[in-house]
């Protein structure tokens, strides 16, 4: 409904309700509704997966349309975020949101800083989905708010052009409000306890939950040792509970990102159920590390298989965890995804040990073969060494094709000493397009980071802290901080107009009229910042 419309509508309805609503005023109302055009989570939901769906068909039309992601850990990042990416690139388009378990855990967890266990409380996920979009939400009100005073300002100069393009402004303006990624973890329990907090989540806002096949009382960060995985009958149950969680409340475009970490993997918890010969659990329980034995070599105790005639023990540690044969874990990262996405995944996420196109893409390649349009979300993980490991990738390449590397030692490349090095500049050009060249090989439709904005706020602290509490002073703040901020047009320079406080004037002018007492009169000192 546009502008005007919502105007009319208004009138109609202020007038039929007569004289105790004469003080309403219709276009403050359309003005308030366009603010607020998100009413429920719900709503941010259905809208938002409609989004990632349309994006996920322009990627397997065209891979160059792949979509991008930074970790939030606070509402107000996020809203930063996509304030910055309004500002910078016109439009919010492919660009999302994502939300780390990981930085839950480390940051909003009322024990205190935790490690990616699933030990934080399950609620402070789908209150953290909530919070951002409350801060979404906001930057839309600011936002058209200053549309709304610039149009007063218009007509008060009785400028026809510029009234209308403000109109036409307010009539196409593009939401704060895009799709959140969720992690959801290992489902936080049982089949149900996923389901529920599947729910909560949604209701939040999520339209898009990732679920990992880890075992949810023995989770770990993915990019840990340790890590024990589930059976695929025990991951499908939760694939399903989630998608039946989507359905009940309506979102029925709502994504499921399933994800393996069973190429770190070496555990499980327990042996697949398996009623016959190459069945799913035949295929979990094939990848076993096993010694086959006699019936007389039975050990008290003994967990024993029969495989082909065969009678096999299961390898098993102290722990009571069973161990995987080394080697498999592609095999399984593949029979995963397959797995998942024939029960009803959406995409993939396949948690690697470093950012290696061909290695992802080898496996994808696979998945492909039998699922021909699968598509990942990748994690563009802070825990590789960046540097490192393309300065590694370069060397290994000049010298597979015969160059001379003798300048270079592998072991050292992270030196300081090698960044002006025509080796470093190859990798950092192989980092810049990792993202695009890994979208067309590998089958990358989602590429995020998880961590980056707790290293950027530590990162930010320790520079200012260092010129604030040095031989800097204020200058510290004033160089490294507000002239930076005023430089490069960052709006909470002027924090009072973004925490609020002109939405709340137009507010108080709506309802107490020429009584409202207002906070952004001449004497408010954010005037030094026009």
């Amino acid at each position: 409904m546009s502008y005007q419309d919502h105007i009319i509508e208004m009138s109609q309805l202020v007038s039929n309700k007569g004289g105790p609503w004469e003080a309403i005023s219709p276009e403050a109302v359309a003005r308030m509704r366009l603010q607020n055009r998100f009413k429920t989570g719900l709503e941010i939901a259905k809208h938002t997966a409609n989004v990632m769906r349309a994006d996920m068909a322009a990627y397997d039309a065209d891979p160059a349309n792949y979509t991008q992601s930074l970790g939030c850990w606070h509402g107000f990042v996020a809203q930063q975020k996509i304030i910055s990416i309004k500002k910078h690139f016109g439009t919010t388009k492919r660009r999302y949101i994502y939300l780390s378990g990981w930085m839950i855990a480390a940051l909003r967890s009322e024990f205190g800083p935790l490690p990616d266990q699933s030990m934080h409380e399950k609620t402070s996920v789908p209150a953290l989905i909530e919070e951002i979009y409350t801060f979404l939400r906001q930057a839309d009100a600011r936002e058209l708010g200053m549309l709304f005073r610039d149009l007063d300002a218009a007509r008060k100069a009785g400028d026809k052009a510029r009234e209308q393009q403000l109109v036409d402004a307010i009539d196409n303006y593009e939401t704060h409000v895009v799709p959140i990624i969720a992690d959801i973890d290992a489902g936080f329990g049982n089949a149900e306890a996923t389901y529920l907090l599947a729910k909560k989540m949604i209701e939040a806002g999520a339209c898009a939950l990732q679920i990992e096949n880890q075992v949810s009382d023995e989770k770990q960060c993915g990019h840990q040792d340790g890590k024990v995985t589930v059976p695929h009958e025990d991951f499908i149950q939760k694939i399903r509970a989630v998608r039946y969680a989507f359905l009940e409340l309506g979102v029925d475009n709502g994504i499921i990102v399933a994800r393996t970490d069973s190429l770190g993997a070496g555990l499980t918890k327990q042996i697949a159920f398996s009623k016959e010969a190459g069945d799913l659990g035949d295929q979990y329980n094939s990848f076993l590390d096993c010694d086959e034995i006699s019936a007389s070599e039975f050990r008290n105790g003994d967990v024993v298989i029969n495989r082909g005639g065969k009678l096999l023990r299961p390898k098993r540690l102290p722990s009571n965890l069973f161990q995987f044969r080394a080697g498999t874990g592609e095999d399984r990262c593949v029979l995963d995804c397959i797995t998942s996405l024939q029960n009803g995944a959406d995409l993939l996420w396949i948690e690697t040990e470093k950012p290696h196109i061909e290695q992802i893409a080898g496996m994808v390649d696979r998945v492909r073969e039998v699922i021909p349009n699968a598509k990942l979300a990748y994690n563009n993980s802070p825990s590789f060494n960046w540097t490192l490991n393309f300065r590694q990738q370069v060397y290994d390449a000049w010298q597979a094709a015969g160059r001379d590397v003798s300048a270079y030692d592998r072991a050292k490349l992270m030196s300081a000493d090698y960044d002006a090095t025509d080796l470093a500049a190859e990798a950092d050009e192989r980092i810049r397009t990792f993202q695009r060249d890994s979208a067309k090989r590998a089958g990358i439709f989602h590429h995020l980071i998880t961590l980056p904005t707790y290293h950027t706020a530590a990162l930010s602290t320790d520079n200012l802290a260092k010129e604030y509490f040095g031989e800097q002073g204020m200058l510290g703040y004033v160089a490294g901080v507000q002239r930076k901020e005023i430089r490069q047009g960052i709006a909470c320079v002027k924090h009072q107009n973004m925490s609020g406080s002109d939405i709340g004037d137009d507010h108080k002018e709506y309802f107490a009229g020429e009584a409202a007492l207002k906070a952004g009169g001449v004497h408010n000192t954010m005037n030094q910042f026009a």
